[in-house]
């Protein structure tokens, strides 16, 4: 039965997604009991907005769209059928005198076109249904981006819908609802995402507060920004500065236990420290990362400590999609390096950016912290990035006692080749 068959492609995406009832009912705004009432097939939804929403949110294709819409529009029209069929069937008096008293009918004729109204009644309800299946499909076609489409397709697509919008057959409600549904630039974000999807729901559910929902949803938020402080800017590691001496120093970590070490020594990024940030989104609204800021806490004389390297006989440098930082200068700023384009960047989440900050300092100890200035829409803002709530600190180091730990030793030793870091 087609009732069967949609909630059956509904039950799928929603296994597929791996979301829970909980998870997802929290995304559309919806009870966790009516989304078990859509999948088990015990209702359909008057309106298709929160059929699209579900599938959407479930990752479903473009083709699975065209075609859950068609199983919604069929049962729908049986809907339909089962609503008109009872006042078919039942005689008014007007009907009754019309026919003359019930002892002169003959009941199999009576019968006869009782039902044969109803049966063309059907095959009018049917006719439509597929004239539906058919305008809907096409216009779901034109409304969902293709894999790997940027904003840009986002904008193209919700400019498309507007007169499909209005040639609908489900477009049946009010004027003013129809007009709102239409309306590609109604979203009050202005985001691309949040007008794309205020289009797409189409119909006159999406005008009586559907769509804002959806808006609500697709307001984008400030990115998220995952920062590891201690990159390795080659196998060899960095330097850093420990208050300690060299038997009191335990052997140098591997990049991923660099923090713990540093937190329980002490210990401070010497010379250059390398950031690496992860930028997403939160949503599927693409965000503009706008600039990235220097921002010094203290700045003060170099630190007078020991310098340990995390490797011995490397060279070499970072890939080119890096940016420099000056710490010594009076203002230091971010600068692309080695070619690198400057901002601004786009993300989104399933469109993150990775970035490599190279910080150095010579004749300075610095705390500082950096500040992406981010916008999606009229909405805008500012991630401060810093090392778990506290700013990174790096010092420069020349002239300070090196020691290393050469493949093989059990013990820091003092560099003979260069037993103090060059100025």
């Amino acid at each position: 039965m087609a009732g069967n068959e949609f909630s059956e492609l509904l039950g799928q995406l929603k296994d597929r997604s791996g979301l829970s009832y909980g998870v997802l009912g929290k995304r559309l705004h919806t009870s966790t009991s009516t989304l078990h009432r859509y999948v088990n097939g015990d209702a359909v939804p008057t309106d298709y907005a929160p059929v699209e929403r579900f599938a959407r949110v479930c990752g479903a294709t473009s083709e699975e769209l065209v075609e859950l819409h068609r199983r919604w529009v069929l049962m729908d029209a049986r809907r339909g059928q089962k609503a008109g069929a009872a006042p078919e069937a039942t005689e008014t008096p007007e009907a009754t005198e019309a026919a003359g008293p019930p002892a002169e009918e003959e009941p199999q004729t009576r019968t006869a076109a009782a039902a044969g109204t109803p049966r063309r009644r059907t095959v009018v309800l049917a006719g439509a249904a597929v004239a539906a299946v058919l305008v809907s499909a096409a216009l779901v076609a034109n409304l969902v981006p293709g894999d790997g489409d940027d904003e840009q397709g986002g904008k193209q697509s919700a400019g498309a819908a507007v007169p499909s919008v209005d040639e609908s057959p489900r477009a049946s409600g009010p004027a003013d609802a129809k007009g709102g549904a239409a309306s590609p630039s109604g979203s009050p974000s202005g985001g691309p995402t949040a007008s794309a999807s205020a289009s797409r729901s189409g119909g006159a559910g999406a005008a009586r507060g559907d769509s804002g929902v959806e808006e609500k949803a697709e307001k984008a938020t400030a990115p998220a920004v995952a920062v590891n402080p201690y990159k390795w800017e080659t196998e060899c590691g960095p330097h850093f500065l420990v208050d300690r001496k060299p038997e009191q120093v335990p052997p140098p970590p591997g990049e991923q236990d660099a923090r713990g070490w540093v937190n329980a020594l002490g210990a401070v990024s010497a010379g250059r420290q390398m950031l690496a940030l992860t930028v997403q989104g939160t949503g599927r609204a693409t965000v503009v990362l706008d600039d990235l800021h220097v921002r010094v806490v203290k700045k003060g004389a170099p630190l007078d400590w020991n310098d340990f390297s995390m490797g011995v006989g490397c060279g070499g440098d970072v890939d080119t999609t890096a940016f420099a930082v000056d710490l010594d200068a009076g203002r230091p700023v971010v600068s692309p390096k080695a070619g690198q384009r400057d901002f601004p960047y786009k993300v989104s989440e399933s469109d993150p950016e990775v970035f490599y900050i190279l910080a150095d300092a010579r004749a300075h100890d610095v705390r500082w912290y950096l500040e992406l200035d981010w916008s999606s829409g009229d909405r805008k803002g500012t991630v401060r990035i810093d090392d778990q709530g506290r700013p990174f600190r790096t010092s420069g180091n020349a002239g300070r006692p090196a020691y290393d730990y050469p493949l093989g030793a059990s013990e820091w030793g003092r560099n003979e080749y260069e037993p103090d870091i060059p100025g």
